[in-house]
C-alpha cells in the first residue's frame, strides 16, 4: 500500500465510522470495517511517521493516567439563568429589551449531559477542558479524541475555542448500565452521570468503549466575523460537528412559546434527554451590549421543561444519617422510568413532612423529577388505599449505630461521632473547599480510606503513613506524597476554617469567623448567653453551638492540639465610614471580590450576601445585576468602587 491509498481508505473509514457512531446508521457492516480498519493499522505499524492525525485508529484510546490535570479556557465558561414558565421567559425578554431594543432570537435544544470546551489551533485538536468552574476545569484532551463527533482536525486558522454538550444516547445508556449491572458494578443514575462518568475515565480505552456524542452550542475565543451567533454555528456545523436535530430563529414569544411546544412533543423521539430550550439573543453585538451579571450571560436563558410526573407506591422508608447526624427518610418506590432515569428513591426531607402530607407505607403516590431537581413525592393518592397500609413511626435510636437519637421536632440527630455514617460524611465536609481544601482527597479516597480501616475520624487523617496509603488502589507514590503534604499543609490554618470544617449544624463561614474572633480556642467552653450576644447569631445557631461542644468536647481540645489552628487577635477598627455598617458587594471590580470583602471586615464592616432594608451601603462594579436594583428600588445608597476608595 502506498501513502495514497492509505489516505483514501481512512476518509472511507472515517465515513463509515461517523454513520455508525453519530448517525446512528452504519452503512457497512462490521466485517468490511474491521478488515480495512486493520489494513490502516497494518500501514500505520510499517510506516508510524506517516501516520495521519486525523486516523481513526486514533480514536480508540489507550493513553492511562494517575490523574487529571487542570487548565485554564481562554474565554470564560458561564452557567445559564434559568427561567421555568412562560411569564418568567416574558419577564426576561422585557429586560433584554427594554436595555438593546426589539431582538431576533435563536433557540435550540439544551441536552443534559457534560458541559466541554476543545480547543484547536491551526485547524488541530490541542486541548479539551471540562467547564470546571468556568474559569479553570479538567483537561480530558486523550478521552475526547476517541469521540467520533468530535473532529481531530479542522479547516481553521489561529485559534478557536468550540464549546458543547457531551451527552449519551438513552438507548446506549441503558445499556452501559445493563453492563456495569452483570459485572456486579453500580448502574448510573441518569444518563448526564453517565457521559460524566465517561469523560473522567483514567484509562482512555474505557471512554472510546462508550458512544459518547459531542452537540456544540457557542464559542469561546474565535475571530469569526459573522454578525449572529446561528450564522457562526452555521460554520462550526460546516467544519463537520453535529448540527441538533432541531434549531429555530424566534422573532416575538409567541414564535418562542410555539419551539418550546414542539420540543416537548418531540421529547421522546428525541435519541438524547433534552431538559429544556435555549435562548439566546442572535445579534452578537447585541450580546456584547447586554454583558454579563456575576454568574450568568444577560443575554441568554434556559427555558426549562416541565416537572415528568408518574405515580408510583412507597415500599418502604429508609434512614439515612448526614454529616452532622441529621437522620434523613427515604421513600423506596416501585421503580419508575422518568427521562431515561429509573428511579427508586425519593427524598422526604424529614418527619414532619411525612405527618403533613400523610404518607403511609403502600401509598400510591405522584412523583416528578425535573433536570436536576432531586425526585421527590408531591401527592399522596389516599382514595387507592385499601387498608393495608403501615404508618410510618419517628425512629428513636440511629439506624446505623442504634444509639439513642436527639429528636428535635424538625430535626432528629444521631449524636454519635463515631457514628460509620457520620464519620465518612463528615471527613468529605472537614476536606472540602472552603473548609480545610485538602486537594486530593475526595469522597470516593475517603470512602476508600474508611473501609480499608486507615482513618476512624478526622484527627485520623494526621495521624497517616506512606505504608498506610501503599497499595491501596488508585495511590501511586506521586499521589500519596501529594495527599501527605496537602494534610500536613493544613496546620496552623486559622481557626474559624477549622471551626467551619467541623460541620457543626447552622454553623457557617460567617458565623464561624464571629465565634473564632470572639472566643479563640476559649470557643469549646462559651455559654449560651456569651453566643447569642454576637450580632448574627440566633438562639438556634447557639444551641447546635453548644450541643456539638458539649458531646464532642474531649474530640475536639485533640483536633486544636493537632493541628494548632492560628487565632485572630480581635482588633478594634479605628474610626471610618463603613464601621460597623452593613455592606453589600454585587459586580465585577479591580480585584476579586473576596479582597474587597476582607478589606471591608477588618474596617469594621459586615459584609452580607442579599441586600435588605437593613443595608447601608452597596457597593457595585461592572455588570452589577439584580442586587443593585434591588438596592436602588429600597433607597439604600450604593457607590461605585471608587467612591468607596475615594471615603477611605
Amino acid at each position: 500500500m502506498i501513502n495514497e491509498q492509505y489516505q483514501e481508505k481512512i476518509q472511507i473509514l472515517k465515513k463509515w465510522a461517523h454513520a455508525y457512531y453519530v448517525e446512528d446508521n452504519p452503512i457497512a457492516s462490521d466485517e468490511e470495517y474491521d478488515k480495512l480498519y486493520h489494513e490502516v493499522l497494518d500501514y500505520e505499524t510499517a510506516n508510524p511517521d506517516e501516520v495521519a492525525e486525523d486516523s481513526p485508529t486514533k480514536r480508540v484510546g489507550g493513553v492511562v493516567r494517575d490523574e487529571f490535570s487542570k487548565a485554564k479556557h481562554i474565554k470564560r465558561m458561564w452557567s445559564m439563568e434559568d427561567v421555568f414558565s412562560d411569564d418568567e421567559v416574558e419577564e426576561w425578554i422585557t429586560r433584554v429589551e427594554k436595555n438593546v431594543d426589539a431582538c431576533e432570537y435563536f433557540c435550540e435544544p439544551k441536552f443534559d449531559g457534560a458541559s466541554m470546551n476543545l480547543l484547536y489551533e491551526d485547524g488541530k485538536l490541542v486541548c479539551a477542558i471540562t467547564r470546571g468552574d468556568g474559569v479553570i476545569g479538567e483537561e480530558v484532551t486523550d478521552n475526547v479524541r476517541t469521540i467520533h463527533s468530535v473532529p481531530l482536525s479542522i479547516e481553521y486558522e489561529g485559534q478557536i475555542e468550540i464549546r458543547g454538550e457531551v451527552v449519551i444516547r438513552k438507548d446506549d445508556f441503558e445499556a452501559i448500565n445493563k453492563e456495569r449491572l452483570e459485572e456486579g458494578e453500580q448502574p448510573f443514575a441518569n444518563p448526564r452521570n453517565a457521559a460524566a462518568g465517561s469523560l473522567r475515565q483514567l484509562d482512555s480505552s474505557v471512554t472510546a468503549k462508550r458512544r459518547l456524542v459531542f452537540y456544540p452550542w457557542g464559542l469561546g475565543k474565535n475571530s469569526l466575523e459573522q454578525t449572529k451567533l446561528s450564522q457562526k454555528m452555521d460554520f462550526v456545523y460546516d467544519l463537520g460537528f453535529l448540527e441538533p436535530p432541531h434549531a429555530q430563529e424566534c422573532n416575538s414569544i409567541e414564535e418562542i412559546e410555539a419551539f418550546y411546544h414542539k420540543l416537548i412533543s418531540l421529547r421522546d423521539e428525541i435519541p438524547m434527554i433534552m431538559d429544556g430550550m435555549v435562548i439566546k439573543v442572535d445579534d452578537v453585538s447585541k450580546q456584547e451590549d447586554l454583558g454579563y451579571t456575576v454568574k450568568v450571560p444577560k443575554w441568554m436563558c434556559a427555558y426549562k421543561f416541565p416537572a415528568v410526573e408518574k405515580v408510583t407506591k412507597v415500599n418502604a422508608i429508609t434512614l439515612q444519617v448526614g454529616r452532622t447526624g441529621v437522620i434523613t427518610p427515604v421513600a423506596e418506590v416501585e421503580p419508575v422510568e422518568i427521562e431515561g432515569a429509573m428511579i427508586a428513591r425519593a427524598t422526604l426531607h424529614n418527619f414532619d413532612e411525612i405527618e403533613r402530607k400523610g404518607l403511609m407505607i403502600g401509598d400510591s403516590v405522584i412523583l416528578i423529577r425535573s433536570g436536576d431537581v432531586i425526585p421527590k413525592i408531591t401527592k399522596v393518592l389516599t382514595d387507592r388505599r385499601d387498608g393495608s397500609e403501615i404508618s410510618i413511626e419517628r425512629p428513636t435510636e440511629c439506624p446505623t449505630c442504634q444509639s439513642e437519637v436527639l429528636d428535635e421536632s424538625t430535626l432528629i440527630k444521631c449524636q454519635n461521632l463515631d457514628c460509620p455514617d457520620r464519620v465518612v460524611n463528615s471527613i468529605i465536609h472537614f476536606a472540602k473547599k472552603g473548609c480545610m481544601n485538602i486537594d486530593g482527597l475526595g469522597s470516593k479516597i475517603v470512602e476508600i480510606l474508611v473501609k480499608e480501616k486507615k482513618i476512624k475520624d478526622i484527627l485520623g487523617l494526621y495521624h497517616l503513613r506512606f505504608e498506610d496509603l501503599e497499595g491501596l488502589e488508585g495511590f501511586k507514590e506521586k499521589r500519596i506524597n501529594k495527599l501527605l503534604q496537602a494534610i500536613a499543609d493544613t496546620k496552623g490554618v486559622l481557626l474559624y476554617r477549622l471551626i467551619s470544617a467541623m460541620g457543626i449544624e447552622h454553623i457557617g463561614e460567617v458565623a464561624s469567623k464571629s465565634l473564632a474572633l470572639e472566643f479563640g480556642l476559649g470557643v469549646v467552653d462559651v455559654t449560651f448567653e456569651e453566643v447569642v450576644a454576637i450580632d448574627g447569631i440566633g438562639e438556634e445557631m447557639a444551641n447546635s453551638l453548644l450541643e456539638f461542644m458539649r458531646v464532642n468536647y474531649d474530640f475536639i481540645l485533640k483536633l486544636f492540639e493537632e493541628i494548632q489552628p492560628t487565632v485572630e487577635k480581635k482588633v478594634e477598627a479605628a474610626e471610618n465610614p463603613f464601621k460597623d455598617k452593613t455592606v453589600v458587594l454585587t459586580g465585577s471590580m479591580s480585584v476579586s471580590r473576596g479582597v474587597v470583602k476582607e478589606m471591608l471586615e477588618k474596617l469594621g464592616a459586615k459584609v452580607s450576601g442579599s441586600v435588605s432594608k437593613k443595608t447601608d451601603f452597596v457597593v457595585y462594579g461592572d455588570d452589577a445585576g439584580s442586587k443593585l436594583t434591588k438596592a436602588e428600588s429600597l433607597g439604600v445608597t450604593t457607590l461605585t468602587e471608587e467612591a468607596m476608595r475615594e471615603m477611605l
